[in-house]
């Protein structure tokens, strides 16, 4: 409703504005006898016309579909060529209809420079008009990252896997396993990780990689030997430090944790991430089942693939590619990731 009121506003706003123009030649001159040799108001009313649907097509057509790096010189033949036609239309309006005013230097340039007035506020109010979108766009943008942080916020790491491991490591005190000390110091980074670290706009990618794996071998002392888990990371030596919006790969992990487990026969799971050549590449593979997926006793845990794939079109735009495959019972995820 608000955006059909502000394109009636605007609209109002421009027929005013091109009203009070087309009468102020006659406003001008009522009640007075212009004269000899002065254009009369009807030519310019006519000429106003002229200039407001040169002003709208340069506007409107011209300007925002040639104006770019690899058009511009056939948009200034467009402007040039609009600008000596509207000219010459007048022009000949003039000989045609209005043959007793005599053509002098004077009334051709002023001819001239009024289409030539008219098109350079044509071409201000397309840039005004842009930046206004542009602004608009922005703010839309910013509104919907904070939604996309909030949503994620709310369900960065599920709460059934911290629940599983504060048992597993209840379990490891009871025996006094050598395993709580490291399991402990695992979780408390994977903890501040999640609460402190990720408050900024992005971390540097040595600390997203120690998250996962804290998360990883938290894992595996969950699940033991029953789960194959084959980890494999690459980084190219002397690579610079980079930088990656928090908790970006963790979602992939977990949903292989998740999905790839629970009712099915020898699970594994393959993780894989090779950063080469200013490029991250992120691979995790599991076995699944459509079954499992159906019946997953925490469904509302984990941000979820599709949220995912939204927050990089956010965050990433056009410097990502996401590819998710379902094939022989194998649920592939690979993300290709330009790092800055």
């Amino acid at each position: 409703m608000r955006s059909t009121n502000t394109i009636y506003g605007i609209i109002t706003l421009h027929v005013l504005i091109w009203g009070a123009l087309m009468a102020l030649p006659h406003l001008l001159t009522a009640g007075t006898q212009p004269p000899p040799g002065a254009l009369p108001g009807s030519f310019w009313f006519i000429s106003t016309l002229l200039h407001i649907c040169a002003f709208y097509l340069n506007a409107y057509f011209l300007y925002p579909r040639l104006m770019n790096k690899r058009y511009w010189w056939l948009y200034i033949l467009s402007l040039v060529a609009l600008i000596m036609g509207v000219n010459y239309a007048k022009t000949g309006i003039l000989v045609v209809f209005y043959s007793n005013i005599p053509i002098t230097a004077s009334i051709r340039a002023m001819l001239f420079f009024s289409i030539m007035l008219f098109m350079v506020a044509s071409i201000i109010y397309r840039l005004v008009v842009d930046k206004v979108r542009y602004e608009k766009a922005q703010k839309e943008r910013q509104a919907e990252q904070l939604a996309m942080e909030l949503k994620f916020l709310r369900s960065q790491i599920s709460p059934h896997f911290l629940f599983n491991v504060l048992t597993n490591l209840v379990s490891l005190a009871r025996k006094k396993s050598d395993l709580m000390e490291p399991s402990l110091i695992m979780l408390s980074e994977l903890m501040r990780y999640m609460l402190y670290d990720s408050e900024g706009k992005k971390v540097m990618l040595d600390k997203e990689i120690a998250y996962l794996k804290s998360y990883i071998e938290l894992q595996k002392l969950r699940f033991g030997s029953d789960t194959q888990i084959e980890t494999i990371i690459e980084l190219e030596e002397g690579a610079g430090p980079y930088s990656i919006e928090p908790m970006l790969l963790i979602p992939f992990v977990e949903n292989a944790f998740k999905h790839g487990i629970g009712w099915i026969d020898a699970p594994w799971i393959y993780i894989r991430l090779v950063v080469a050549e200013n490029r991250l590449t992120f691979t995790v593979r599991n076995k699944y089942s459509g079954d499992n997926v159906r019946d997953s006793k925490d469904a509302n845990s984990g941000i979820g693939l599709a949220n995912v794939s939204s927050r990089l079109k956010l965050l990433y735009p056009e410097q990502h590619i996401l590819a998710v495959q379902k094939e022989n019972d194998v649920f592939s995820t690979t993300l290709t990731l330009q790092l800055k």
